[in-house]
């Protein structure tokens, strides 16, 4: 049974910084490989940015160059740091675990957390 919570949400202005964390425990067996999904109201959900357990990191476009992906040493839990956010970044952000990794192979995963609310105003 896998847990997975996400944390770091909030309101903030246009311009300032916030970092997403996103922990996965319960099932330790598995190194994941993690990617952060955004929904804006009235919109489809859309891809963010992903990280493999080897490091190899994903940035969607329209975040490049803002957005970072990064694995916490040692620990299923991954940030999203964001900076320079703007009122179009305004969504609920959610993390999901893609795959699970183990040393004889790996598999999907696909799991979702519950979201968390980013707001820049």
């Amino acid at each position: 049974h896998v847990q997975l919570v996400e944390s770091g949400g909030g309101a903030v202005q246009a311009g300032e910084s916030l970092s997403l964390s996103c922990s996965a425990s319960g099932y330790t067996q598995c190194k994941f490989d993690v990617s952060w999904h955004r929904q804006a109201p009235g919109k489809e959900r859309e891809f963010v940015a992903n990280i493999t357990i080897d490091g190899t990191t994903t940035i969607s476009d329209s975040v490049k160059g803002r957005f970072t992906i990064a694995q916490a040493t040692g620990k299923n839990t991954v940030d999203l740091q964001m900076m320079m956010l703007r009122p179009e970044d305004t969504a609920t952000y959610y993390c999901k675990l893609d795959r699970c990794n183990l040393a004889a192979g790996h598999y999907a995963f696909n799991l979702w957390g519950q979201g968390t609310q980013v707001t820049v105003s």
